[in-house]
């Protein structure tokens, strides 16, 4: 039985995890190798739950509760020797997650089920590089975390119907709806979610539409709550870069490279919302300009 949970990295995708996992009484420890990370993670899980307390969603006290459920440390080795499972939740490059597996699998007891939250690159590849691939799997959480119902849960080559089993009977104990998947690049979510993005940046790079007309048209049309662009800026442009690498890589196919805009814009450093400027601006100027305009009009 699941109890005591290990999440590494403390960005956005990792305490939204651990929040998940804390508010549903499992016992957390929050891991990263930056302390300044660890704080600002766990500030976004206050303001996550005080959010909610806010809607009526939670109760003062489960704030309180929740958050004794976590507790941070930049010393992985301290805390993984007692979990049951680790969710591993670092950037989405390939190197950085065989580097952890890696680690984990020197350090952590055998029966230990090692999940990557990657949203795009091979469980098959990552569970190699451990000596326990049936005990890998895939559980790509949505963002926001706190708020998605939904968690890919993706099979490698080797993952066991065991692991899977228990991975898919816990994500319904978090409140989600797991769905099982197989291990191909960029799964189901973003096999069909980065091409349809990478095609909104194209017509823009083409002048076939700009970013508002984009994304209205997307919206009122196709009834999705975000444009293709602004959903791209919430995600980051640099995240959607690397998911379409690893598909186009992987399939060998040309529908999948991604558009030069989305390249450059990288290489500029134009991220989107975790840069201040994206598709949009997201700049505290340009907030102080849309207060000002609201208190004016």
């Amino acid at each position: 039985m699941i109890k005591n949970v290990t999440v590494i990295g403390a960005g956005t995708m990792g305490n939204g995890i651990a929040q998940v996992f804390a508010q549903n009484k499992f016992r957390v420890a929050l891991v990263d190798i930056s302390k300044d990370s660890l704080q600002r993670g766990m500030a976004n899980i206050e303001k996550n739950l005080e959010r909610m307390i806010a809607k009526g969603a939670l109760q003062g006290s489960d704030k309180e509760e929740a958050l004794k459920h976590i507790n941070t440390t930049t010393e992985m080795k301290s805390v993984v020797s007692g979990a049951d499972l680790v969710v591993e939740a670092a950037s989405e490059n390939l190197a950085i997650k065989l580097g952890i597996f890696e680690e984990l699998d020197r350090i952590c007891p055998p029966d230990i089920i090692l999940a990557t939250n990657t949203s795009s690159i091979s469980i098959t590849r990552i569970a190699a590089s451990t000596s326990r691939p049936d005990r890998v799997i895939g559980m790509h959480f949505m963002n926001p975390v706190p708020i998605m119902k939904l968690v890919e849960v993706i099979r490698g080559y080797s993952t066991s119907d065991e692991v899977t089993s228990i991975i898919m009977g816990l994500s319904e104990k978090l409140g989600k709806t797991p769905t099982e998947v197989n291990d191909f690049p960029g799964f189901v979510a973003n096999r069909i979610l980065m091409p349809m993005i990478n095609e909104a940046i194209e017509a823009l790079f083409h002048g076939v539409g700009g970013v508002n007309e984009i994304d209205t048209v997307m919206k009122l049309g196709m009834a999705h709550p975000m444009g293709p662009l602004q959903l791209a800026d919430f995600i980051g442009l640099d995240v959607c870069l690397s998911i379409l690498n690893v598909m186009h890589n992987g399939f060998k196919n040309p529908k999948y490279a991604p558009c030069p805009l989305l390249i450059n814009m990288v290489t500029a450093g134009k991220l989107g919302v975790k840069s201040g400027e994206g598709f949009y601006d997201y700049s505290e100027s340009r907030k102080a300009e849309k207060v000002s305009a609201q208190f004016s009009g």
